[in-house]
């Protein structure tokens, strides 16, 4: 639904893209492209997007995002994550799922920048996906924005349809806790998330919360927080800009 009304949350986006240096392309990991076996990545030149949800108002499923892809960003990519040992292939079927249009609808709203999704593979480990963030670290000095898009704390089994307004203790801890972790640049830590408090509550899977480990590996420093906020009490709407 921040597709529709992005708030608080799509205002600070939308500050942010504004004094950035506009990118020449975008590579989004995306919570929401789990796939088995090698990581894959999108390279189709017009991608179109999907409506992976349902049970939404119909105004959401009118919604485009018409970006163009970048066959070869998708290449250059690909190159990278091998030389760093990494399998991947590549995918010119693939839409723009949620995970990417949803916030590029507020970090870059007119929908002129290529963009180039990477998925999380099944399985995974927190060490894999540092490593790619690293392998895809140079991109970064070529003008591209790295994203990765997920949820800090996502439990939708745990909502609070009732509203309150503050969110779950457990969600909080976890929260303060990544945070901690971040401002002081732990790698190991979070790679080491399980046992934080609040963790099991969090994360009851991780693909919402992995896509964190990309862009720590392509970061240089320690992130600066964009955002804090919640919805519905266990949807923690963090985000960080990293160096």
């Amino acid at each position: 639904m921040l597709a529709l009304d992005g708030e608080a949350w799509g205002q600070a986006l939308t500050a942010f893209s504004r004094v950035q240096v506009r990118p020449r392309a975008i590579l989004v990991c995306t919570a929401h492209w789990e796939a088995p076996g090698p990581f894959r990545l999108s390279s189709a030149a017009q991608p179109g997007v999907m409506h992976d949800f349902g049970g939404f108002p119909e105004a959401l499923y009118q919604l485009d995002y018409p970006a163009p892809g970048s066959p070869v960003l998708a290449a250059q990519a690909a190159q990278l994550l091998r030389a760093a040992g990494l399998d991947v292939v590549l995918d010119d079927q693939r839409p723009l799922d949620h995970g990417t249009w949803v916030p590029l609808r507020y970090l870059a709203p007119e929908a002129d920048i290529p963009v180039v999704q990477l998925s999380l593979p099944r399985p995974r480990t927190p060490e894999q996906l540092l490593a790619a963030g690293r392998a895809l670290a140079p991109l970064r000095r070529e003008g591209v924005l790295i994203v990765g898009s997920g949820g800090i704390v996502h439990n939708l089994g745990r909502l609070d349809w009732a509203g309150a307004a503050a969110p779950r203790p457990w969600a909080t801890a976890f929260d303060g806790w990544v945070r901690e972790q971040l401002e002081r640049g732990d790698a190991t830590a979070l790679a080491d998330w399980r046992g934080a408090p609040g963790a099991a509550e969090s994360v009851p899977t991780s693909e919402h919360f992995d896509p964190l480990f990309v862009a720590l590996g392509a970061a240089e420093s320690a992130p600066t927080s964009l955002f804090s906020g919640w919805q519905l009490g266990s949807l923690s709407l963090a985000s960080y800009c990293f160096s």
